[in-house]
């Protein structure tokens, strides 16, 4: 895939989750949980690898912070989540690891991130796992409806040139 086309689509999957963010979304204490990210890192890892990826999680979260839909921990979570699973994808070729990577990037290690940004940032002495089962539960819901869609799109050929060298180019799924 062309850059042109990789840089249009990362600025779609970031209009869809600022616009999106309005909407969607779970306030859980100090984190507003956006499952619509999760499935976008999914989606933007298979399809864009890890650089655009990466970059379409930090500027949703960027504008989701400048309009006030997002908060502080929209960063580790997204972008670490979004770098494991593209990463994993990039590795493996099967979209499974994609699905896993944003899971345990973005339920676990982002979380486990967030703790010392909820200390700095916000004074809080909030429980070092207490940020894990509600970024787990909101990277399951958006992580398994990104997988679930690009199974079906894989099985019906309605990818076709979206799919580049780093993505699951004529591979067993």
């Amino acid at each position: 895939m062309k850059r042109t086309k990789k840089l249009t689509l990362t600025a779609m999957f970031v209009a869809m989750g600022t616009i999106t963010s309005h909407l969607v979304f779970i306030p859980v204490g100090f984190a507003k949980i956006f499952p619509v990210q999760h499935f976008l890192n999914v989606v933007s890892a298979v399809l864009l690898g890890p650089a655009y990826a990466v970059l379409q999680a930090l500027l949703t979260s960027i504008i989701r912070n400048m309009m006030g839909t997002g908060s502080i921990f929209a960063f580790p979570g997204s972008i670490i989540g979004a770098f494991l699973a593209s990463i994993l994808f990039l590795k493996t070729k099967k979209m499974i690891w994609a699905f896993s990577g944003e899971l345990v990037g973005t339920g676990i290690i982002g979380a486990i991130v967030s703790y010392p940004i909820a200390v700095l940032f916000l004074g809080s002495e909030a429980a070092l796992f207490g940020f894990v089962p509600s970024f787990l539960v909101s990277s399951l819901a958006g992580a398994l409806l990104g997988y679930i869609l690009l199974k079906a799109l894989v099985k019906t050929n309605r990818l076709g040139g979206l799919l580049d060298e780093n993505s699951i180019n004529n591979r067993g799924l």
